[in-house]
């Protein structure tokens, strides 16, 4: 996987500050290496180092040059180092590239150019690229931007490059393939970045480039917008909602800190205009809530022959769920709640398996959900196309207005999170289970479940935000207190059964991700089929217990636990002492209804996991070898 940043500039200011500050916002997508490219007086001048973007401040924020390009790297091909940090440059330094995505075929590519006498100082495939671009360039006497085109039409596999111009300093050029980058277009002045926290304290104007797309800009003329085969194309300038305030750290120590404790918002806001007392926007009676889904309900498909995706999903013989390691725990949970309310059979895949495997796809039967944080993982978008290709109806669930998901599924619903900069999913997984559960409320609204069902429902969700307040004002301190005492372990065990056998797999992810403690989630009920085998004195093992229609089953597995000496924490309801005695700590949460408490019994899992990451010195936003947005396979 890769997930490297990508900054850009050309205008009238000096580009180094911004570039690095542009990179320091989107050092969540990758941060072993660092690089800038300035044109200085007529001349390219690089620099890079090995770590953070701090490294990279303090060697380049004196740069001087009014266009240059940034990157800040998560290795694919060749060791963090200085040499294969980003941008690289042709033998000449005559244009500097930089490069997020891989290069499959960079290995014939290379032994080509390597057959024509050029030389390669790194291991990367970005230096390929270069190098291509260079050989075309001289070779055909073509300028940079047609030498940029025509190689690009020999690459396979992913990619978005910005590159600017020895020759041309009034130059930048940036394209995509398969790897998000979006164009800021200021007064005078334009930006090109993976993501758009990059430049929003100076422009919140924008073009989003599409796969298979090139934009040049030039100082004089602004920017064109083609297509990698050079047809001119006219898109829309867009203002970004959001301000560069809501990506700070608001006080916190660290984002994901954070996230944890802006869910109740962030629920607040994915519900904002969808749980509302009105009904087909008309005031209900009696003021009770409803929930309406205007991304699902609108109309589309072709003049004449037009419908909506509520429709469709009302009418659908199977929904299949794709997505990614949290997003993909939300799918399980989605499982299990249109089932229960919608009566109808869902099946939930690994997109990164969904595309490889013989699926038997129904156009006329069935609708695949996709869902991605970022609107832009490459695993779940490959899933997305593979499905649209064999003609069935997609619909997207992404937290990113304007992503590639939101723009190429049939229909969907945006979380409205807010920005989520911390590697660790938090506060995403709760707006998507909440998502989830308002789409299935929707589809089964006079249909599959009661009036009085529908409206109890409704009403808990809505109450969701003030119990996820009430919980942790209530267990934050006892569950740092859980902290201290498992900081230590090697390993851990998280189990669930039902609604919360997601919820086990996701504490267990959050766990190794930021701790790196190894642990894993299990059904409670497959403990005893091999994992008992692990369980002693040393093997901490955390419970979702909360009294629904398997407590029982559960609290039998608690016991099982303590008759082999093993040390347990348990999440349960209010009121509830009968886990007292068998658990070493209770977590008591406010009483939920079933089908919901995913949203809330997750909370203390994340938590839990991140003060003990804190505790062992880990860098709990961006945890090794790993990066937020995986945008290539």
């Amino acid at each position: 996987f890769v997930m490297c940043g990508i900054t850009g500039y050309l205008g009238k200011k000096q580009a180094a500050e911004i570039l690095i500050g542009g990179l320091a916002r989107l050092e969540y997508r990758g941060y072993d290496s660092a690089g800038l490219a300035i044109v200085s007086d007529g001349k390219m001048v690089i620099k890079k180092k090995v770590g953070k973007v701090k490294e990279l401040r303090a060697v380049a924020s004196d740069m001087k040059g009014t266009v240059g390009i940034g990157h800040t790297r998560w290795a694919t091909h060749g060791e963090p180092s200085e040499r294969n940090a980003h941008p690289h440059v042709p033998g000449d330094s005559s244009f500097a590239l930089v490069h997020n995505g891989i290069i499959e075929n960079f290995g014939p590519l290379r032994e080509m150019l390597l057959r024509k006498g050029h030389t390669f100082y790194s291991e990367t495939d970005t230096e390929v690229l270069v190098k291509l671009i260079d050989d075309v360039k001289k070779s055909g006497g073509l300028s940079l931007q047609d030498a940029t085109r025509q190689a690009l039409s020999q690459v396979v596999g992913a990619y978005g490059i910005c590159v600017c111009s020895q020759e041309e300093p009034d130059l930048l050029i940036a394209a995509r393939m398969g790897s998000p980058l979006i164009l800021g277009v200021g007064e005078g002045e334009w930006f090109v970045a993976s993501d758009a926290s990059a430049f929003l304290e100076y422009t919140r104007n924008v073009v989003h480039l599409n796969d298979g797309e090139m934009v040049v800009v030039r100082l004089a003329s602004g920017h064109q917008v083609s297509t990698l085969k050079g047809a001119p194309l006219n898109p829309a300038l867009v203002a970004l909602e959001g301000t560069l305030e809501q990506i700070e750290k608001g006080g916190y120590k660290h984002f994901m800190l954070k996230e944890i404790m802006e869910q109740p918002s962030a629920l607040l806001n994915c519900m904002r205009g969808r749980v509302t007392t009105a009904v087909d926007g008309k005031e209900g009676a009696g003021g009770d809530l409803h929930v309406t889904l205007g991304g699902i309900e609108q109309l589309i498909g072709p003049e004449g022959a037009q419908f909506s995706m509520l429709d469709r999903l009302r009418a659908a013989r199977r929904i299949i769920i794709c997505g990614c390691g949290t997003s993909w725990h939300a799918g399980l949970v989605g499982e299990y709640v249109l089932e229960a309310l919608c009566k109808v059979p869902v099946e939930v895949e690994y997109a990164s398996e969904f595309r490889y495997r013989s699926v038997v796809l129904r156009p006329e039967e069935d609708i695949v959900i996709v869902i991605s944080q970022s609107g832009e993982t490459a695993d779940t978008l490959a899933a997305l196309r593979h499905a649209k290709s064999q003609g069935v109806l997609c619909m997207g669930i992404c937290n990113t207005v304007g992503s590639t998901i939101a723009r190429e599924t049939d229909g969907g619903i945006y979380l409205h999170a807010g920005p989520e900069i911390g590697v660790a999913s938090t506060k995403a997984f709760t707006c998507q289970v909440m998502v989830l559960s308002m789409l299935a409320l929707r589809i089964a609204h006079g249909r599959t479940i009661t009036d009085e069902q529908y409206r109890e429902l409704v009403k808990e969700l809505s109450q969701l935000p003030e119990k996820i307040e009430l919980l942790i004002k209530a267990n934050e301190s006892k569950i740092v207190e859980i902290g201290k005492v498992y900081r230590y372990a090697h390993h851990c065990l998280f189990l669930g059964r039902g609604y919360n056998y997601p919820v086990a797999l996701e504490g267990a992810l959050k766990m190794k991700e930021i701790s790196y403690i190894h642990a894993e989630g299990y059904p409670a009920a497959e403990m005893k089929h091999g994992p008992i085998a692990l369980i002693d004195h040393l093997m901490p093992v955390v419970f979702v217990a909360i009294k629904d229609s398997i407590y029982d089953k559960v609290k039998s597995n608690i016991q099982e636990v303590r008759a082999r000496k093993g040390s347990v924490i348990a999440i349960t309801d209010e009121g509830n002492t009968e886990l007292d005695e068998l658990c070493d700590y209770v977590i008591h949460i406010p009483k939920v209804l079933e089908c919901v408490s995913p949203i809330l019994t997750v909370v203390p899992l994340q938590l839990l996991s991140y003060h003990i990451a804190v505790m062992r010195g880990c860098d709990v936003d961006m945890p090794r070898n790993l990066a937020k947005s995986v945008t290539t396979e």
